[in-house]
């Protein structure tokens, strides 16, 4: 079903004790409970827009995870009443400040444990959202891996390819990512020793005021002498927790990505015909959780540059 109108919001949620709160809210317009969203701006990502309304609807800033659902419902047309397709797109967002104050589109908003939370929902679209969102530990550790942005063509560069720079094309998707990495709260930023793998991410860097680390073992060169040595590297990263963001190339994403879904069971439906996707620009948002032997990928949701609506795992 085609879409006319998108959407986009999340199921919002902190920690209480040992578990976890999640937000619902109230609408008077439509006297319900839902879980905070709201229209997508012309030329606004959905992670943008989620960030975005669930600051507007529950003034909370919110740090965004793993995907977690899409729902698809008619609406009517404001002027002819004509019924219009709307889809929503949901992620996973822990509120990390702010405090609610009612508006004009929410005049209340409760925290609740997810299964009086279940209860209370008005919708049962709202429901199966919620209940996606429980099927995997609220706050694993999220690595965000980027593919560097587009730097021209390996042939028509004359010096050192370690030191072949982002195009012109390259330093607009490197801005783009800038706009969308900091949604997802990266607070660490490493990189393949290439000077474009560097200069995709060098932007988030300077904001969060870290330095960019170098990780050999992620550049194509240095993974595939032996590529258990660079997935090890990078389940390392993931045990240190946090949000790492992860600069590497398309000749190491695509095995990297796939040798891990295959070692922990997660289908990837973002693969066409066993082909892992990786274009110049694009993101790989991997959701590790605790295991016996180290971290263990939970969720593999990818962003295609220019970054529409994200292909969720099946996890």
């Amino acid at each position: 079903m085609s879409v006319d109108v998108r959407a986009a919001g999340a199921v919002l949620w902190r920690r209480a004790g040992a578990g976890i709160e999640v937000a619902l809210v109230h609408r008077p317009r439509y006297d319900d409970w839902s879980l905070p969203k709201g229209k997508v701006d012309p030329g606004e990502t959905i992670a943008a827009t989620a960030v975005r309304e669930i600051a507007e609807e529950t003034g909370f800033r919110a740090v965004l995870g793993r995907y977690v659902a899409q729902t698809r419902y008619e609406v009517p047309a404001k002027n002819n009443g004509r019924l219009l397709r709307k889809s929503v797109d949901y992620f996973s967002g822990e509120a990390v400040e702010g405090a609610f104050e009612p508006n004009e589109e929410v005049d209340e908003l409760r925290w609740l444990d997810p299964i009086a939370a279940e209860q209370l929902l008005t919708r049962p679209a709202d429901v199966r959202v919620l209940r996606e969102f429980c099927a995997l530990p609220p706050a694993p550790t999220t690595v965000l891996l980027v593919r560097h942005a587009k730097a021209g063509k390996r042939e028509d560069w004359t010096g050192d390819d370690d030191l072949r720079p982002l195009s012109e094309a390259g330093q607009r998707q490197a801005a783009a990512l800038r706009d969308l990495l900091p949604l997802f709260g990266p607070d660490r930023v490493f990189s393949a020793p290439r000077l474009r793998c560097v200069q995709t991410v060098g932007g988030v860097a300077d904001a969060l005021g870290v330095e960019v680390q170098h990780e050999p073992l992620l550049s194509e060169e240095g993974y595939w002498p032996d590529p258990l040595l660079g997935i090890r590297r990078l389940l390392e990263i993931a045990a240190d927790g946090g949000t790492p963001l992860i600069s590497s190339q398309g000749g190491v994403i695509p095995d990297l990505v796939s040798a891990l879904a295959d070692r922990d069971g997660l289908e990837l439906p973002a693969a066409r015909d066993g082909v892992v996707p990786s274009k110049k620009g694009s993101l790989w948002v991997l959701s590790f959780c605790p295991g016996d032997d180290g971290p263990v990928l939970a969720g593999a949701d990818y962003y295609p540059s220019p970054l529409p609506a994200p292909v969720p795992s099946a996890g």
